[in-house]
Parts: structure tokens; C-alpha cells; sequence
């Protein structure tokens, strides 16, 4: 029988040290010895051992002194920024997306290429086309390659198990692109790395517990608790883009009736529009009608701002929509925070009221009285951010739980 507990390898315990050594140093910015110490509650000397592997690694410098406390003013150490740069990558929406990032998720290099429909093996052939440019841009040695898909992801095994818009069924894309680049390779949900963004780099940073609701072609939810990314037992958690909000309603790509998703997605939202400017001449959106083509999101919000009414139902509808949704999460989580972020954070406050109308409404008044609905601090490059992030987690022990 397997002893419960089993001491920690020599190796083992050399990352772990090697790891909170530096986050403690990531974590504060500029730092001494000492003070590392204290913190970690570490030996002097195994911290000045670490520190010594990390500088010659070319993962920290020393910085300067910092003030004496009446003896020898300490050496301060701090984490060089661009040590190391990693490639995030988004492939959630009608483009991929792709960026060369450092430490501190700052962006050195971008690259956007249009999808144009193309799904399978096309799509999977865009993927190298951006990993490939990405690496030729790196300037540092390269950590890695996070990336944010949609669909249900086997984080452990690196599987796209589905994502319908992709047309991806049980690909293996970590092993594939691990082959292919011999690099160390992290994917999950486009939502749930959203929230992992938010929570590093965005408004999440003092927070423990928190929701992100990212609103694009698919709705998702990620979720952090106790400073931790919350997946669920099969990788589905926070899927409330198909949580039912229209009884009889629209089927839904997933097969069922009255989705949110077919209702308070942007791919919706447009389907909508371009129906109104048939059925509406005294809409501002009719003069789409002969290219609806050209009803894009931009000219959408552009007729929501001039005060058009059809447009104005159709956005604060999506947004009814989507709060029956939250107020879901309020009841069942009970998190305080949550964040929306996506392509409809362009229609500003009212479509934000609306939201918290109805996740008012339909909450328990004592839960949603404290709950913040707000809109997220990062913008459009949060999921390369959240990809990036992963490898921070993974590879350096930087990130999560503070």
C-alpha cells in the first residue's frame, strides 16, 4: 500500500524554493535578501543560493541599495522584465490573434490574422502561420506558447475536446504544436484564461474570488476561487453561453432550444440587426438594407449612440438576456466580483444597467445587493494575456494565489 504522504525529492524541493523566490521578488518589485527571507521564511542562505541560480540564469538583477537600517544598506533585487518572452495566443473570434509578451504581460510584438470561415485543418494551418511569425519576432529566449481557444479544453492532456466554431473534435493540439516547436505548450478556454488575465494583470489583482464574463461569437464565464482557476470536473465550468434563457427559443449551434448564445452573442446581436433593417424603414439600420453586409458591430454601436431605438432594444435586450445568466452565478457562486468583457463593452453603461437590472431582479436580493457587476479592466488582447499568464503559472510559479 502507498504511504499517504511522501518527503518532498531534493529536486522537488529546489523548484519549489527556486519558485517562491521569485514570485516573492515578482510580487514586490525591488527587494533584499533579507526581506525575500522573512517572507518565504526561508534560510538566508537558501535564498541567497536561489538568487545566485536565478541571476545567472538571467532571470533577476540587482538593482541598487535600498535604505540602511543603521548597517550596510541592502542590495535590492529585481525580476529583468524581458528575461524571458512568451507567445499568447488567442483563437476565440473572427480573427486570430497573437502576441510576443514579456514578464509583466506587456506586448512587444502583435500579429492579427482575419479567420475568414476557415475551419479543420485550415484553421489548424493558421495556428503555425501565427506561431511561426511570433517566433521570428521573439527578441528573448521563448518560455512558451500559451494559448485561449474556445470549446471545452483537456487542460491536462492539452485536447480540444469540441469547439463548434473551429470544427475541432478531440484534437490534440498540445502534443501536435509540442512536436512541432519543441516548446513547452498550455491551452484552455478562451474564458477561462480571460479570467486568469484579469485576475494578474487587470482589476482582479486584490481579489480572491472573481467571475469573468467574456461576450463575443460564444459567451463563457471563467471563474477564480481562492486564488485559483476554477475548471470543473469535465473543463465546462462557466459554459453559460448555453445555459437556456428563451423558453422555445432559437436552437442553438449546441443542439438546444433558446441558448444565451443565440440571443446576447455579437453573431445574434448582428442577426438581429440585419433583420430589423428589413422589417423597419424608420430605422436607422435600414440603410443596411441592401448590403447587411455592412451592419457591423462598429455601425451597430454608432446607431445605438445617434439614439436609434431599434438599435437601443436590441442591445439592452441582449443585455436582459445576459443578466439572467449572471444572476445564475450570483445564486449558485456567491462571488462579489464579477467583470464582463468582449465586444459589447462598446455600448457603455446602458448595456451594463441592463445587466445589473436583471441580475437584481432575479437574484437573492441579500446576494445581489453586494455583488459588483462591472466592466473588466483589460481590452481586447486579455485572452493573449490570460494565455500568457499561463505559462507564468506553469513554468515560473508566477500568478496565482497570492
Amino acid at each position: 500500500m502507498k504511504p499517504p504522504f511522501q518527503k518532498a525529492t531534493h529536486q522537488q524541493t529546489k523548484t519549489y524554493n527556486s519558485q517562491l523566490v521569485l514570485k516573492t521578488i515578482y510580487d514586490h518589485g525591488r527587494i533584499s535578501r533579507a526581506d525575500v527571507a522573512r517572507h518565504t521564511r526561508l534560510t538566508r542562505t537558501t535564498v541567497s543560493s536561489v538568487v545566485a541560480d536565478l541571476i545567472e540564469k538571467g532571470l533577476m538583477e540587482e538593482v541598487g541599495h535600498g535604505p540602511s537600517a543603521g548597517g550596510k544598506a541592502p542590495i535590492l533585487l529585481s525580476v529583468i522584465d524581458d528575461a524571458r518572452h512568451l507567445i499568447g495566443i488567442d483563437l476565440a473570434n473572427g480573427e486570430f490573434r497573437g502576441a510576443v509578451v514579456n514578464l509583466r504581460g506587456e506586448i512587444r510584438h502583435a500579429i492579427y490574422r482575419p479567420l475568414q470561415g476557415r475551419q479543420g485543418e485550415n484553421a489548424l494551418e493558421m495556428v503555425y502561420e501565427l506561431v511561426n511569425a511570433l517566433k521570428s519576432a521573439a527578441t528573448r529566449p521563448l518560455l512558451g506558447i500559451g494559448i485561449g481557444t474556445p470549446g471545452l479544453i483537456d487542460t491536462t492532456n492539452g485536447v480540444v475536446c469540441q469547439a463548434v466554431n473551429l470544427d475541432w473534435r478531440d484534437l490534440p493540439l498540445r502534443s501536435i504544436l509540442q512536436a512541432r516547436y519543441n516548446l513547452p505548450i498550455y491551452l484552455a478556454n478562451d474564458s477561462h484564461v480571460a479570467a486568469l488575465a484579469e485576475y494578474i494583470f487587470g482589476s482582479g489583482q486584490n481579489m480572491t474570488n472573481l467571475v469573468v464574463v467574456k461576450v463575443g461569437e460564444g459567451i463563457g464565464a471563467g471563474i477564480v476561487i481562492g486564488g485559483q482557476l476554477f475548471q470543473g470536473d469535465g473543463y465546462g465550468a462557466g459554459e453559460i453561453g448555453h445555459t437556456t434563457v428563451v423558453e422555445n427559443g432559437l436552437r442553438c449551434p449546441c443542439g438546444n432550444l433558446g441558448c444565451l448564445e443565440t440571443v446576447a452573442s455579437t453573431r445574434a446581436i448582428l442577426e438581429r440587426a440585419r433583420a430589423v433593417a428589413q422589417t423597419e424603414p424608420g430605422s436607422a439600420l435600414h440603410q443596411f438594407v441592401a448590403r447587411p453586409v455592412d451592419l457591423t458591430l462598429e455601425a451597430l454601436g454608432e446607431a445605438f449612440q445617434s439614439g436609434d431605438e431599434a438599435s437601443q432594444r436590441i442591445i439592452l435586450e441582449a443585455g436582459h438576456y445576459l443578466g439572467i445568466a449572471v444572476s445564475h452565478l450570483v445564486n449558485t457562486l456567491n462571488i462579489q466580483h464579477i467583470s464582463i468583457l468582449g465586444s459589447l463593452t462598446r455600448f457603455g453603461s446602458p448595456f451594463l444597467e441592463a445587466v445589473r437590472e436583471e441580475m437584481l431582479r432575479r437574484s437573492l436580493s441579500a446576494l445581489a445587493r453586494e455583488t459588483q457587476v462591472s466592466y473588466a479592466d483589460l481590452g481586447q488582447d486579455v485572452v493573449i494575456l490570460g494565455a500568457s499568464a499561463l505559462l507564468l503559472t506553469h513554468e515560473l510559479g508566477l500568478g496565482l494565489i497570492r
